[in-house]
């Protein structure tokens, strides 16, 4: 089993800037693909962005792109999102997620864990 983690989300004004933390435990050798997800209320969970096992490829959504990197740290098992120029839109909460496989960075879906989330609330 795998415990996933996530800290940092906060109250941030728009323009503003936050860092997400997962921490991974238990059977991290495991882990493949790993990714941040969103839920905003109403709305359905969207991938915000993933990246692959050495973190040399990732993958974002549009909306984000040029605003959030995606990073992690084998070593310390842990996944990162920094997040600058936040936007009311990217009230949500945020989500890590773990693969025991290799997935598609733009399509894949099957995960097979996921952390509690944390709140990011962006004020306009």
């Amino acid at each position: 089993q795998v415990q996933l983690v996530e800290s940092g989300g906060g109250l941030v004004q728009a323009g503003g800037s936050l860092r997400l933390s997962c921490a991974a435990s238990g059977r991290t050798y495991s882990l493949y693909t790993m990714g941040w997800f969103r839920q905003a209320p109403g709305k359905e969970r969207e991938s915000v962005a993933t990246i692959s096992y050495g973190g040399h490829d990732t993958f974002y959504q549009d909306s984000v792109k040029d605003r959030f990197t995606i990073s992690r740290d084998n070593a310390k098992n842990m996944l990162y999102l920094q997040m600058h120029r936040l936007k009311p839109d990217d009230t949500a909460i945020y989500y890590c997620a773990a693969a025991t496989r290799v997935l598609d960075l733009a399509t894949g879906s099957k995960y097979d864990y996921w952390g509690q989330g944390t709140q990011v609330t962006v004020s306009s």
